[in-house]
């Protein structure tokens, strides 16, 4: 994600509205998704889920921003997850930060910890 020639906000690849797909997605840089996804998405960057997204499945990324959208899966990030509202996500995240904004819809776990921490961090299930 430190590539020099990318400008800081711009998306390398977008699944717009209205768009399925269904499989694995791998990717570097920054992929953004407003459309349906079912499957696995693996990446050491950065994924922006956006308003309209219907995705579900796992998710193993550096860094994860959830727009809106709703979000069914098994989310592991090195980094950080952020879920801003209108988003609505089911299933379990796993990341060392993890930020929730106010009147997210949130049912699941949250684990708190480095992905290679032997010990269970901080957990909370909502």
């Amino acid at each position: 994600m430190d590539d020099p020639t990318l400008p800081a906000s711009e998306i390398t690849a977008l699944l717009g509205r209205g768009t399925h797909f269904e499989g694995k997605l791998h990717f570097s840089g920054r992929v953004r998704i407003d459309g349906t996804f079912r499957g696995r998405i693996d990446s050491e960057d950065l994924l922006i889920i956006g308003e309209g997204a219907d995705v579900e499945g796992e998710i193993h990324v550096a860094q994860l921003i959830v727009r809106g959208g709703r979000v069914d899966a098994q989310v592991r990030a090195a980094r950080s997850i952020e879920l801003y509202v209108p988003a609505q996500v089911t299933g379990s995240l796993h990341a060392p930060e993890i930020f929730m904004d106010k009147g997210v819809q949130f049912s699941g776990s949250c684990t708190m910890a480095p992905l290679d921490s032997p010990g269970p961090g901080r957990e909370a299930t909502v």
